[in-house]
């Protein structure tokens, strides 16, 4: 979705940025959307350990309740 940004792409989103919030606001900001992606990321994992372990023999159970 992103890969297409290059650098001055990044410097026009961040003026853009520090002209909406301030420069007060922005390292808050910054703060803000590092932790979700932190805990977004941490819950994908725990999802996707929660998959691997889980036994075939029982979803097949839960798929087809006889």
């Amino acid at each position: 979705m992103f890969h297409n940004i290059g650098i001055s792409g990044l410097l026009i989103i961040f003026a853009i940025a520090l002209i909406v919030f301030g420069p007060a606001k922005l390292p808050q900001l910054g703060k803000a959307f590092g932790e979700t992606l932190r805990e977004f990321r941490s819950s994908t994992r725990g999802i996707i350990e929660d998959d691997k372990h889980e036994p075939a023999a029982e979803l097949i159970k839960e798929r087809n309740p006889s």
